[in-house]
């Protein structure tokens, strides 16, 4: 898929070195290790390359971990929505939300549950209730042998607490889209909405949005109140040939780096409005609506999800040439009961499973990284079908047959073929395309050009972590 036409080239930073930050799982003070370059620009075709070989974005940084010096290796873990099944704890979440949705029910904890009904008989074990049924169907073939030759032979109806089979599960969308009863308690909408460049909804509904972020990292992240806000923060133009933004360039960089590049939910909290704004709504991600694209077309969004009239959760997600990549997710505290982290991720893949249906290649669904070695970031390899990507040949591997892997080691490569190699390799530095002065030129030009040091061990580094398709289209910029 071609870049579009009018769209603005990628233009990217790259920072030599991996530095080391604390890392948000195991809290290792200097463990967690990664390369990262700041994009001006970047179109989604790019991004799509740049995250199937292990890089993420967090705003308009973007970030690949050295996998095999992290203290927590963090491996691209993908969905494929066009086979996936919910798992018995999804279809919970899922009928807890039309429950809660057409009745108003919910519970919020044991403690807070009903008691028993007594007028009710008490509940049978499911093993009693299956040695009941066979019982009865013991009974009622005994009695049609008997009547034998003497009528026609009838089906067993189905007891009244028995459903009839059906031939096919229920799929995703039988469980989102379930009509409500005409007297629902309450009413769910999600709109999908451009952040990056901000849609006119987008703006609208910023300063509910950004509140019920808020919200969001004071109880859940146990945020202080007082965060700075964007009234607070000084603006410098965002332009590589501006002096003042180059001489805070590095410095705002840091600030991004302390934050561990907003990847760990207990950093990335730590903001006000302006990093709100940095983080979860600026995007390098360049707009594109081709007409065979999806109707919402390429580009950055948040998925807001409204409940009677108020947005209650905000799922910010990137939809790529193959995939709807999640970002991040803030919900309002008040209804965690509904478990809205599983509940978005599940809306997320049905509306993968929707893009699929006119933008055929638009196929997978993106969820981030996946680390093994964190308990609490297993999660993601419940949803099933899904491959995790080699970090040394960059190719998709079913989770299954990686899982053995990292039980023993944190650190995998899940190619079984011992001779496959990284088919992206850099082969001709010459070509890497450069942005120096203005200009667009190949780097073998803009080596005669530099006047000081060689910087060739630099931009080699850069091209083998972004590999030789993106290396000749992307921008290297060089000051």
């Amino acid at each position: 898929m071609a870049a579009a036409l009018g769209t603005s080239p990628t233009i990217v930073e790259y920072f030599e070195g991996e530095d080391f930050y604390r890392c948000g799982y195991c809290k290792n003070e200097t463990g967690s290790r990664s390369d990262g370059m700041w994009a001006h620009s970047m179109t989604v075709q790019d991004y799509q390359a740049l995250i199937d070989r292990g890089w993420r974005r967090s705003g308009k940084y973007v970030y690949k971990p050295v996998m095999n010096q992290t203290c927590c290796p963090q491996y691209t873990i993908r969905c494929q929505p066009l086979h996936f099944q919910p798992s018995k704890s999804h279809k919970k979440v899922l009928k807890k939300m039309f429950k809660f949705l057409s009745k108003g029910e919910f519970s919020r904890g044991n403690n807070e549950g009903k008691g028993a009904d007594l007028s009710k008989p008490p509940c049978r074990k499911a093993k009693d209730i299956r040695k009941e049924r066979k019982r009865q169907k013991l009974i009622l073939k005994s009695q049609t042998d008997k009547l034998e030759g003497s009528q026609v032979q009838r089906e067993p109806q189905p007891f009244p607490s028995e459903k009839p089979k059906l031939n096919q599960p229920k799929s995703i969308e039988d469980f989102i889209f379930d009509t409500l009863p005409e007297d629902a308690a309450h009413q769910l909408e999600v709109r999908v909405v451009r952040s990056s460049p901000p849609s006119s909804q987008f703006k609208a509904t910023f300063q509910e949005s950004y509140q019920v972020y808020k919200r969001y990292q004071m109880v859940i992240h146990k945020d202080p109140p007082d965060k700075p806000t964007v009234s607070q923060v000084r603006l410098v133009p965002v332009s590589f040939e501006d002096p003042e933004f180059k001489s805070s360039f590095r410095q705002s960089l840091s600030l991004y780096a302390k934050y561990q590049m907003a990847i760990h939910k207990d950093t990335a909290a730590e903001c006000g409005e302006a990093e709100f704004t940095r983080f979860l709504c600026s995007s390098p991600l360049e707009a594109e609506n081709p007409p065979e694209g999806p109707d919402c077309g390429y580009g950055s969004f948040h998925q807001q999800y409204w409940l009677d009239g108020k947005i209650i959760a905000v799922g910010v997600i990137d939809v790529l040439p193959y995939c709807v990549s999640s970002v991040y997710l803030y919900y309002d505290p008040d209804y965690s009961f509904l478990s809205l982290g599983v509940y978005s991720a599940l809306r997320e893949i049905a509306f993968t499973r929707q893009l699929h249906e006119k933008t055929s290649q638009l196929s997978y669904y993106y969820m981030g990284f996946y680390i093994h070695s964190c308990p609490k970031m297993r999660y993601k390899g419940q949803y099933r079908p899904s491959d995790l990507l080699c970090p040394e040949t960059y190719v998709w591997v079913p989770i299954e047959q990686c899982l053995p892997a990292l039980e023993s080691s944190k650190y995998c490569r899940f190619n079984q073929d011992t001779k496959a190699v990284d088919e992206e390799r850099v082969k001709e530095l010459g070509r890497l395309r450069v942005l120096y002065k203005r200009t667009i030129m190949p780097y073998n030009i803009y080596k005669k050009r530099q006047k000081g040091p060689s910087d060739e061990a630099i931009v080699q580094q850069y091209a083998d972590l972004v590999g030789q398709t993106c290396s000749e289209r992307m921008l290297l910029f060089r000051s």
